[in-house]
C-alpha cells in the first residue's frame, strides 16, 4: 500500500496534457510530486505502438500510468506491459465521463458497477507487484453519493487497493460535456472527508478545483493526498512549492527561468530525435504569470515554436520578453 508521503502532492493524468514532455517539465520544479501519464486503453497498450504510449524518462519517477478498461483479462495483459516499462503503480480511471469512455464502457460509468472495478483491481494485483489504485468520482447522474462512494470503496478496498484519489464532483454521464463536467457539478469536499474518516486504514487523496497551496494545506488537515489539475498545468510554478512546504526539502530550481534553463538539455535531447519545439514548450505557455511580459512570451513561443526549424533559440528569445523583476508570490499557507 502506498503511504501517505506518496500520495500527498500528485499531478491529475490529463487527455492530450500530460505526455513525457509535460511531466519531464513538472519534474524540473518538483522532486516529490507523483506525476500521471495520459490514460490509456488497455486496447492500446496491447495493440498499439507502446514505446510512443508508454515510454518515459527516468528522471519522471515518481511516475504512475493510469489505464482505462474494464476487462480484468485485458488489465492483466496491459498491467503487466506496464509494470514491464518501469511505472511505480497504475491507476485504474474510474472518473472519465465523455462519451468515448462511456462506450467502451470504463471510466466514471464503472461507478454504476462497484463489483467489476474490484474484480478488475483484484485482477491487476495478482498479476503484478506494482502498487493499484483508482481515481474515481463521488457518484454518477441520480446516485446517492454516500452510498455509490461508500460501495465502491468497500469492493476495492476488498480487492486490495493500495490507495484511492476521488474527484469530487459527481459526474452527468448525459447532458454534459467532459468540459462541462469539471466544472458545472458542485464540489462536494466534506463527502471526500467523511470516507477517509470511514476509513483510515486506505489512503485517501482528494481531487478538484484545487488551486492554491493555502488549499493544500487546508485539504492534507482531513486527508493524506491532494491531486492537482488544472492549475499545475495552466500555472506551473505552483510546483515550486511542493518540496519544501509538504517535504521540508529545497526545490530543484529556485524559480521558472531557472526550471526552463534545466528543462534545456531535455528539449535539446528531443529535437535531436525529431521532436519539434512546439511538443515542448507548449506546456510551459503558464509559465511566469503576473510578470511583465509574460503575454509576449506566450505570443512568441505560440508563433515561433511551431516552425519546423525552431530551436532553443526560439524558446530564449520568448524568456527575454519576461522582466525578471519579483513577481507576486505563489500564495503558500500561512
Amino acid at each position: 500500500m502506498l503511504s501517505p508521503k506518496d500520495i500527498a502532492l500528485s499531478v491529475a493524468p490529463m487527455m492530450e496534457w500530460t505526455d513525457r514532455f509535460c511531466r519531464s517539465f513538472h519534474r524540473t520544479m518538483s522532486r516529490r510530486a507523483r506525476l500521471y501519464t495520459e490514460m490509456v486503453t488497455t486496447g492500446a497498450v496491447i495493440h498499439g505502438p507502446r514505446e510512443r504510449l508508454l515510454g518515459f524518462d527516468d528522471a519522471e519517477h515518481p511516475v504512475a500510468v493510469q489505464l482505462g478498461g474494464s476487462d480484468p483479462a485485458e488489465l492483466v495483459k496491459a498491467a503487466r506491459i506496464c509494470a514491464d516499462f518501469g511505472y511505480d503503480e497504475i491507476n485504474l480511471n474510474v472518473g472519465c465521463p465523455s462519451d468515448r469512455v462511456q462506450n467502451g464502457r470504463f471510466g466514471a460509468c464503472l461507478m454504476l458497477e462497484p463489483a467489476l472495478v474490484g474484480e478488475c483491481v483484484a485482477a491487476m494485483k495478482g498479476a503484478v507487484s506494482l502498487p493499484i489504485t483508482v481515481k474515481c468520482r463521488i457518484g454518477v447522474d441520480e446516485q446517492d453519493t454516500e452510498e455509490a462512494l461508500n460501495r465502491l470503496t468497500e469492493c476495492v478496498v476488498a480487492a486490495g487497493c493500495d490507495a484511492l484519489t476521488v474527484h469530487a464532483r459527481k459526474a452527468w454521464l448525459k447532458g454534459l460535456s467532459p468540459k462541462e463536467n469539471r466544472d458545472i457539478p458542485p464540489l462536494d469536499y466534506t463527502r471526500v472527508y467523511r470516507l477517509k474518516q470511514n476509513n483510515p486504514n486506505l489512503p485517501i487523496a482528494v481531487n478538484g478545483g484545487i488551486r492554491t497551496m493555502a488549499e493544500v494545506h487546508e485539504h492534507l488537515k482531513h486527508v493524506d493526498g491532494v491531486m492537482l489539475g488544472r492549475i499545475a498545468y495552466q500555472e506551473p510554478e505552483i510546483l515550486l512549492a511542493v518540496d519544501r512546504e509538504l517535504y521540508g526539502e529545497d526545490p530543484p530550481v529556485a524559480d521558472a527561468f531557472e526550471a526552463i534553463q534545466a528543462y534545456e538539455p531535455y528539449i535539446a535531447a528531443r529535437l535531436e530525435e525529431g521532436q519539434r519545439l512546439h511538443n515542448m514548450t507548449r506546456h510551459m505557455l503558464g509559465l511566469f504569470t503576473g510578470r511583465p511580459g509574460a503575454r509576449a512570451y506566450r505570443r512568441h513561443l505560440a508563433t515561433e515554436a511551431t516552425k519546423p526549424d525552431a530551436g532553443l533559440e526560439t524558446l530564449r528569445e520568448a524568456v527575454a520578453q519576461v522582466s525578471r523583476l519579483a513577481r507576486e508570490p505563489i500564495e503558500t499557507a500561512a
